[in-house]
């Protein structure tokens, strides 16, 4: 009996560590399911039909995760962001609310986990796109030097800056 809980928790635990992991790719699965479904009835053929799918679902996670990265708008970018959360919080939904027969009597109880489950699976899936999107950008370096001292003049843009020999003088110690 207590072995059933502990496999069937481990097993819940499981199952939503991957809900959250795999909510980014909704969109690119759904894309890549209808246009291989598409290609099948126009005659390529199972696989034909798998891979043209398989393609157009990689492709629409890279165009999403390149156009968001590109796009400075704060508007914009969250149009894209809510492309992406709206069917992964669709698919929360339902996945939390079949296993919450499972575990909740109530069928309020279940719609009110559901939907909690819904909005969290969403927010990841925004947030992955934006992890996604933003790890291919490199911080912009920022060089200080000091205020008071003079750079070394033909220095190219790529050659280190040093300083020449600055008049600014630290004050003598003092003998008190």
């Amino acid at each position: 009996m207590t072995l059933g809980i502990v496999v069937s928790l481990f097993g819940l635990g499981t199952a939503l560590v991957l809900l959250f992991t795999l909510a980014i790719y909704a969109v690119p699965f759904f894309v890549g399911l209808t246009v291989c479904m598409w290609a099948f009835e126009t005659g390529a053929g199972v696989i034909g039909a798998v891979l043209v799918g398989l393609v157009a679902g990689v492709l629409a996670l890279f165009a999403a995760q390149l156009l968001f990265a590109s796009v400075r708008s704060l508007a914009l970018r969250a149009v894209i962001a809510l492309l992406f959360a709206a069917p992964a919080a669709v698919a929360g939904y339902h996945v939390v609310l079949g296993i919450s027969v499972l575990l909740v009597p109530s069928e309020a109880w279940r719609h009110v986990f559901a939907a909690i489950g819904g909005l969290v699976v969403g927010v990841s899936a925004a947030v992955q796109l934006a992890a996604f999107a933003g790890a291919g950008t490199q911080p912009t370096q920022v060089t200080a030097g000091r205020p008071d001292a003079k750079f070394t003049e033909g220095a190219g843009p790529d050659q280190p800056r040093l300083p020449s020999r600055s008049t600014a003088r630290l004050p003598a110690p003092s003998s008190e």
